[in-house]
């Protein structure tokens, strides 16, 4: 992906929800950036406290600072504007 993407996804390469969520943003081509929290602790420890303290995974960050965590495929086709 893009180091200039707007869209940045923090998950795991285990995790379901992960894979289902970069598979949606594939699928609309956006772009975004992949960081991998088994990989990068500094991540790891931004999505725990976004998360009160958990690695709740995958944590969306937007451009303009909000956050989506765990979303199903309707919450973030809501939130990218596009249908389903």
């Amino acid at each position: 992906m893009s180091e200039h993407a707007e869209i940045i996804v923090y998950g795991t390469s285990w995790c379901g929800g992960s894979r289902r969520c970069r598979l949606l943003l594939d699928r609309f081509s956006i772009p975004y950036q992949w960081v991998d929290i088994d990989q990068d602790e500094k991540a790891a420890k931004l999505v725990e406290s976004l998360n009160h303290g958990y690695r709740s995974v995958p944590t969306i960050v937007w451009p303009d600072d909000s956050t989506l965590t765990e979303p199903t495929d309707e919450e973030l086709a809501k939130k990218l504007g596009v249908s389903l």
